[in-house]
């Protein structure tokens, strides 16, 4: 009975956010709400299990999407990412532009949004096909491919970060892990996949570009744009090395533990980035802080259905439908791997946006956790992979992919959707192979 419970309450959020195309956050409020009522829980109980879910989850959330939000914003509005991709391409030259290009996506994907990712440098592809006269699709995909992954796979990003601290994962790990499977995914379902889809040769919409053009004496150099978009990860990267290869009683041990943290990591990026990208480069103070005050806008909505996954969750644990469902995982020895890889992926192909999907199955492969030694890191990383799997018509991304490349319905699923359950695939092979030598 709880089970069935729980394929309603997923039904439910089907029904309101692709049938009644509600906002995800109340939906997924509504939803707990509905489960925890459903399940016997008194109504104060419900709303004191929401409350106490959406507090725990932004408490360990906010800061470190508010800080991403904050430097991606600098790394646009500076011309960081302009000088970074213009290098790139300058140093690959045009028989290696799909590798330069998969570059630019994976080091500007890393700290920035998908979606703001996507809008930003597709303007560059269109370009750059013009010039060289390569197929759009062959220049495109390994850019879309890389924003994909880092999307999925890693912090900072919602999903992943969200994962992470609702698992207790160590962050830094999870990010050394997610980068040693995003590399083999991005090379396979990017420069690899690509070269399949020669067949499709689409013409981009017209009047796009890229929202400002940089001239170079106004961009900063191509060293000092690189060291700040890679020093959250950087920071990060020194943190999970020093856990894995220093005694817990070193103080240079805790003292890289300490600054590698995730929100004290995103911290000092964005003041290393407030002197590299605006200090240094002749804005005032009032006009950094005021690009940084623009910047939270854009992440409102989201920090707020990460929230609602977060209710969600916290109802799945205090009904007790948490624990009923990792015994009925438990009898069918399945890895705990495969399994939230594959809740996260009927989730995803039911709900279409894999930032939710990865929060719900958060919430209900959870217990799975306290019964397996598998790594929690791994499973951040297993349900992160699955959140991708077979994007289609419910998912925003799928259309934004369809109009912005400018492809039928049919070339779609022939691309994108195949893309994304490629790097879905992978990503399960790559956590499979890490908990088997680690």
């Amino acid at each position: 009975m709880p089970l069935l419970l729980v394929l309603a309450a997923v039904i439910l959020l089907l029904i309101l956010t692709i049938g009644f195309k509600l906002n995800a956050f109340l939906a997924l409020v509504i939803v707990a709400m509905a489960l925890g009522l459903a399940e016997g829980m008194a109504a104060k109980a419900v709303l004191s299990s929401v409350q106490s879910g959406i507090g725990s989850m932004l408490g360990s959330v906010a800061m470190i999407l508010g800080f991403g939000a904050m430097l991606g914003t600098l790394l646009i509005e500076s011309g960081a990412v302009q000088r970074i991709t213009h290098q790139l391409i300058k140093t690959f030259g045009t028989k290696h532009i799909q590798w330069a290009l998969m570059l630019t996506g994976f080091v500007v994907g890393l700290p920035m949004y998908y979606m703001a990712g996507f809008v930003l440098l597709v303007p560059l592809v269109f370009a750059i096909a013009a010039s060289t006269r390569l197929p759009l699709l062959y220049v495109g995909v390994p850019l879309v491919a890389a924003l994909s992954v880092t999307h999925g796979y890693l912090p900072p990003h919602p999903g992943p970060t969200a994962i992470a601290v609702l698992f207790k994962a160590d962050v830094s790990l999870t990010l050394l892990y997610g980068l040693v499977i995003a590399v083999p995914a991005v090379i396979l379902a990017g420069p690899l996949f690509s070269k399949l889809l020669k067949r499709y040769n689409p013409t981009p919409p017209t009047g796009l570009a890229m929202p400002k053009e940089f001239t170079d004496a106004e961009m900063p150099g191509f060293g000092v744009s690189l060291f700040t978009v890679l020093t959250p990860v950087l920071l990060m990267t020194m943190g999970a090395v020093a856990t894995l290869v220093l005694p817990a009683t070193s103080r240079f041990r805790q003292l890289l533990e300490f600054i590698s943290d995730a929100n004290l990591a995103m911290l000092l990026s964005v003041l290393v980035a407030i002197v590299t990208l605006g200090l240094s480069r002749g804005k005032t103070m009032k006009q950094v802080m005021d690009l940084i005050g623009n910047s939270i806008a854009g992440i409102a909505m989201i920090l707020l259905v990460i929230a609602g996954g977060g209710a969600l969750k916290q109802v799945l644990v205090d009904s007790g439908v948490g624990g009923y469902i990792t015994d009925l995982f438990n009898d069918l020895h399945l890895s705990p791997l495969v399994m939230a890889w594959a809740i996260a992926a009927i989730l995803r192909i039911c709900l279409g946006t894999s930032t939710v999907a990865s929060l719900t199955a958060g919430g209900v492969v959870l217990p799975l956790i306290a019964t397996t030694t598998v790594k929690p890191e791994l499973m951040v990383l297993a349900v992160g992979a699955g959140s991708l799997v077979c994007s289609h018509v419910n998912d925003p991304g799928f259309w934004i992919f369809k109009e912005y490349f400018n492809l039928t319905i049919p070339q779609t699923l022939a691309t994108w959707t195949v893309l994304e359950t490629l790097v879905s695939v992978i990503g399960l092979i790559g956590v499979l192979g890490l908990d088997a030598v680690l």
